[in-house]
């Protein structure tokens, strides 16, 4: 990685590209532009990268790797769809030993990799970029082990979420870990951007479901950490370096998941709720009142809402149009007929101290998928409403009543008739916003970001809450992160990979 005009003349580069002048190489890198972008077809001759194509392909074997036509759009174009740049070539090994190879010969090189799962992310951390060779775990899917006893699951980097979910509960246990693309989203992804989801208010990020890790470093060194020990308190926690790093630190390979017990019980309700104040209000009182049961706190505004009801014709809403916030709130326990009860008294209190304004329980199985359907249509509807910014951010949630009204002013007072929706898990602090200006939406992506993040600057949040960084947030880094944090990634990111080909220009 090029942190500097200095590394820039240190490096092998060719001359003409060493020509760049310092003060243009210092306004790519502060405006956050892709400095790697333009050199990268420079850090290894074409004659150098097609040799080392023919010897990656030997590797891999003829069913390991795709090309030029071959590859499939969804292996370079990402779910938001922005970019699509075919890659050099699309490796898909098959084992550990197959990665650890590929990287070995990359790293002698410096030849950037591009690793992919589900291609599901919404940052662009998984996209390629100009000469990158993209990494696919779509053959590394097997589950390798379930441990009743232990109570953990042990998977391949290429496992989608639905498919481990699924296996715990045939095993009677839970793997609680829980988004809208589960059935396409896979664990490697998940944990290579430490997802949060439905479920983090009980149960917690996705680098708590983790007991160990195996990982690939970015010359070819595997690094063995598939334990199952709870307790292990011999030296650093090394997995935590992967988790969450986008795949910049090394590749994870296979992890051992921490799976909890199977809930007897879950109650789902629905309420509507006058003001932002009554919301934070009525999570307090859950919390008091249903303790470690409560599973989800959802919270959806009512332009959402809205949006969903207009859009989503998948999802029936529950209630009418006119409450300022919709809560969906989820309760799972071990005694199905007490827990019930509970939950059922609970909201009472809530309805006789005003904290809800109505209410709509669910009575069985296809009701509760029915309310989560809805929930989960907030974050999907951004594909039929038009051209869509998305945001996923952090704040204390004492500051996302104020939140909310601001981004409606400051959006309204540059675009009358912007449409806009806010969502998210709001137990653990977490807001997802969609923001749609007109058919020019995307001219104006600049702007668009200069208001949420400025806000959540001047929130002291965080301008990402479980999506990542990638590329589509990396200029904004600054604005949750202090200068010494992001000198001390650097100096992680130069120290693991110090020719820069794991992931180059992503998060920084």
């Amino acid at each position: 990685m090029l942190d500097s005009h200095d590394d820039l003349l240190e490096s092998n580069l060719p001359a003409v590209l060493i020509c760049i002048s310092s003060a243009w190489v210092n306004m790519l890198n502060s405006r956050g532009f892709l400095l790697r972008m333009i050199l990268d077809m420079g850090a290894i001759e074409p004659a150098a990268q097609a040799a080392l194509i023919e010897q990656l392909k030997a590797i891999v074997g003829p069913s390991g790797f795709r090309e030029g036509d071959d590859i499939a759009t969804k292996n370079y174009q990402d779910v938001m769809g922005a970019r699509a740049i075919v890659p050099a070539l699309l490796l898909r090994p098959s084992d550990t030993q197959q990665v650890s190879a590929i990287l070995k010969a990359c790293h002698a090189l410096g030849q950037s990799i591009a690793p992919q799962g589900g291609m599901t992310g919404l940052v662009s951390a998984a996209a390629p970029l100009q000469g990158e060779i993209s990494l696919s775990f779509e053959r590394m899917k097997e589950i390798l082990e379930v441990d009743r006893f232990s109570s953990t699951m042990t998977v391949e980097a290429g496992v989608e979420l639905q498919t481990i979910q699924e296996q715990a509960d045939a095993n009677g246990l839970l793997f609680p870990l829980d988004l809208g693309a589960r059935g396409s989203c896979t664990i490697g992804g998940n944990l290579s951007t430490n997802a949060g989801g439905n479920r983090v208010i009980r149960y917690g990020m996705a680098r708590e479901l983790v007991i160990g890790i195996e990982a690939v470093l970015a010359d070819g060194t595997i690094i063995d950490g598939l334990h199952k020990l709870r307790k292990n308190n011999t030296g650093y926690d090394l997995k935590q370096l992967f988790i969450g790093s986008e795949g910049t630190l090394g590749l994870i390979t296979r992890a051992v998941l921490k799976l909890a017990a199977k809930p007897n019980s879950q109650a789902v309700a629905m309420c509507g709720v006058e003001s932002f104040d009554k919301v934070a209000d009525l999570l307090v009182h859950m919390q008091a009142k249903l303790g470690s049961n409560l599973s989800a706190f959802e919270v959806i505004w009512q332009n959402t809402y809205k949006l969903i009801d207009e859009h989503a014709a998948h999802a029936t809403v529950p209630l009418p149009e006119h409450h300022a916030f919709y809560v969906l709130i989820e309760s799972m326990g071990s005694d199905a007929e007490k827990d019930t009860e509970l939950f059922i008294n609970v909201l009472n209190t809530a309805s006789e101290q005003k904290l809800v304004d109505e209410v709509v329980l669910a009575d069985s199985i296809s009701k509760i998928k029915s309310l989560w359907t809805v929930r989960d249509a907030a974050a999907e509807i951004y594909h039929s409403v038009g051209p869509m910014h998305t945001y996923d951010v952090s704040l204390n949630i004492d500051d996302m009543g104020y939140f909310g009204e601001e981004v409606e002013a400051r959006l309204r007072a540059q675009w009358p008739t912007a449409i806009f929706g806010l969502f998210g898990h709001i137990g653990d602090g977490n807001v997802h916003i969609i923001i749609n200006v007109g058919p020019d939406t995307e001219d104006h992506h600049l702007q668009i970001d200069e208001i949420i993040y400025g806000l959540i600057q001047e929130l002291q949040g965080a301008v990402s809450a479980e999506h990542g960084i990638g590329l589509m947030k990396k200029q904004f880094l600054a604005y949750s992160k202090s200068e010494a944090e992001i000198g001390l990634m650097k100096a992680l990111k130069h120290t693991m990979d110090p020719r820069g080909i794991l992931n180059p220009g992503r998060v920084f």
